[in-house]
């Protein structure tokens, strides 16, 4: 939900600005690529949700899925960004922003959690060993 606030938000502003700019329709296609990535995004949930779920999960199941996937996006935001050029590549700047604000929304709590010191309250997690041994 937080993604889909911030979209809407980056969506509506690059609306303005290019509008501003007298080229309304690479804010509107800038938008469709924020969805895009949005899309992929909720995709991503879903199948590790279906994948991880499974006794036994499938390393190459995930990476043919993701693969798979990001075909189709990258096809479809080319697909637009070829047709409805030149503004059709606010398509491929949209996606792009995405992702940035993807690893921005992931990294910066934990980020945050690593500088306050509050790591889950636990030193080192029982799957790690306290020292790695050496050959």
């Amino acid at each position: 939900m937080h993604l889909l606030a911030v979209c809407a938000a980056l969506t509506a502003l690059a609306i303005g600005l290019s509008a501003w700019a007298g080229h309304i329709m690479f804010g509107v296609f800038f938008g469709v690529g924020l969805t895009l990535g949005l899309i992929n995004a909720l995709l991503v949930q879903r199948s590790v949700a279906a994948i991880t779920a499974d006794a036994h999960p499938l390393k190459r199941k995930m990476a043919v899925n993701s693969a798979t996937r990001l075909l189709i996006i990258t096809a479809i935001g080319l697909t637009i960004a070829w047709v409805f050029r030149p503004m059709g590549l606010g398509v491929v700047f949209g996606l792009a922003l995405f992702q940035v604000v993807l690893v921005l929304s992931t990294a910066l709590p934990v980020w945050k959690k690593i500088r306050t010191g509050d790591a889950d309250n636990s030193p080192i997690p029982a799957s790690i060993p306290a020292e790695i041994p050496k050959d």
